[in-house]
């Protein structure tokens, strides 16, 4: 995990306002995207990259959850006003607001953006185990024992589900009606050890 005082700092946010559930989503999906990022040579930003994964769902959460955008946008948002705080300059602040957005999106160019096609491949590992199978055994053991599941796809589906009934046009709405309960389900991060 990145030291830096920004990172130590989206770390105190993101506890202060996350369910421990969606906080140990959130550690999981940086730890998935750094070792795929590390293991497949990909050159990424480790702290831009921490930050967007403690910040990518906290649109989802009553405090941050915007009635006008949809909940990855919302998140953008409340990371570029942090970032300010943080006194990251402007194209930085807009690059994490960035790889929130297109953590949603269904694929994202590594060349254009190696933070975000990292946070996309890990939350799409973390919510329907895509990809769960890529990391050694041994490591995603580790992994989900450090920074557990706990009641992450009850809570992850009700988000969502209340997500797609008051914002029907958005990426939440077309994941609930593309059965995102049943892929949950056969996720194989959840399987019994």
């Amino acid at each position: 995990m990145p030291s830096s005082a920004a990172a130590a700092a989206a770390l105190e946010v993101a506890s202060a306002y996350l369910s421990p559930a969606l906080l140990n989503h959130s550690l999981r999906a940086y730890v998935w995207a750094a070792a795929r990022g590390t293991a497949e040579g990909v050159p990424f930003d480790p702290e831009l990259l921490y930050v967007a994964a403690l910040f990518h769902d906290l649109g989802l959460v009553p405090a941050f959850d915007s009635h006008t955008v949809v909940f990855e946008e919302a998140g953008g948002h409340v990371a570029r006003v942090f970032a300010a705080g943080a006194g990251w300059p402007a194209e930085r602040r807009k690059r994490l607001s960035d790889v929130i957005v297109r953590h949603m999106w269904p694929h994202v160019e590594v060349s254009e953006d190696p933070e975000g096609h990292l946070l996309a491949r890990a939350t799409a590992t973390e919510i329907i185990g895509k990809e769960a199978d890529g990391y050694p055994a041994g490591f995603r053991a580790e992994v989900l024992e450090r920074y557990p599941r706990l009641d992450l796809t009850e809570q992850f589906l009700a988000c969502f589900r209340a997500q797609a009934a008051r914002k029907p046009g958005s990426s939440a709405a077309a994941a609930v009606g593309s059965d995102l309960a049943g892929r949950m389900a056969a996720n194989p991060l959840d399987a019994p050890a």
